[in-house]
């Protein structure tokens, strides 16, 4: 099956899918419902491509290519849009905003073609000009994505750190805060806490966009690591015949630095 013809299948299935006689569960859908699971799948394929596993990430972006025909098709429905119309304004703005490719224009860098791309969505495309380079960071994203992202809009603006050492003491500066605001909860009400936690995770992320680090990637291979170290603690204290409690914490930790040798 060629591609355009695996294309239009997956539009024909969904069709039928929301048309007489179709799914009942996928009639009941609506663009809204279905944020969710676009997100879910977005972040599983992410996962795939980290696995570097082709046929995963075949599956995954299959379940993607399903939700967004299947958005597009819901206001096909109601006669707002078509798929066609979204597919038509993809091809469109990506002719649009790559006139080096296009259109002849000659460009020395990837710094050029972005700067040229904030330009097209502008002058060409007539976008409000945002009132704060960081308005162009949607609140829509995930908390550690958009801190990474706010940060790297206002270090291009040139208000970033001269060198690593000065994130590194911002890190520390910010840890100190919070235990002060750990002592101060102690003995008070005092709601302070939450407020330099935040600071702190902020400062962290800063530090991985500093050394070009995605957060959120190395994020995963952490809660990966803790996954299989805490799964082996969980086999030897089962063939130990000892159980997963805070009484037996002394034997869970010799299990787990056993497993830091290995996993």
């Amino acid at each position: 099956m060629t591609t355009t013809e695996a294309f239009k299948a997956l539009y024909d299935i969904v069709a039928k899918l929301r048309g007489p006689g179709g799914c009942p569960w996928d009639i009941e859908q609506t663009p809204s419902s279905l944020r969710e699971a676009l997100i879910e799948e977005t972040y599983e394929c992410i996962e795939a491509i980290d696995e570097n596993n082709p046929a995963h990430i075949a599956e995954e972006l299959g379940d993607l290519y399903l939700l967004t025909t299947m958005l597009a098709y819901m206001h096909e429905e109601k006669g707002i849009f078509t798929a066609a119309d979204a597919l038509t304004k993809i091809n469109e703005k990506l002719i649009r905003r790559h006139p080096h490719v296009f259109n002849g224009l000659k460009v020395k860098d990837t710094s050029e073609v972005i700067d040229n791309w904030a330009a097209i969505k502008v002058q060409q495309e007539g976008r409000k000009q945002k009132d704060s380079i960081l308005d162009e960071v949607s609140a829509g994203f995930p908390p550690m994505d958009r801190a990474y992202a706010l940060q790297k809009k206002a270090a291009k603006a040139g208000f970033d750190w001269p060198d690593a050492d000065g994130v590194i003491a911002k890190i520390k500066e910010e840890l100190e805060e919070t235990l002060e605001a750990v002592k101060v909860r102690e003995t008070t009400s005092d709601c302070r806490l939450e407020e330099e936690l935040g600071d702190l995770l902020f400062s962290v992320i800063n530090l991985c966009r500093y050394l070009k680090t995605e957060p959120s990637i190395a994020l995963r291979r952490t809660n990966s690591k803790f996954v299989n170290r805490f799964k082996y603690v969980e086999k030897k204290m089962k063939e130990s015949g000892r159980e997963m409690k805070k009484e037996n914490l002394d034997l869970m930790d010799t299990f787990w630095n056993e497993a830091k040798t290995h996993l």
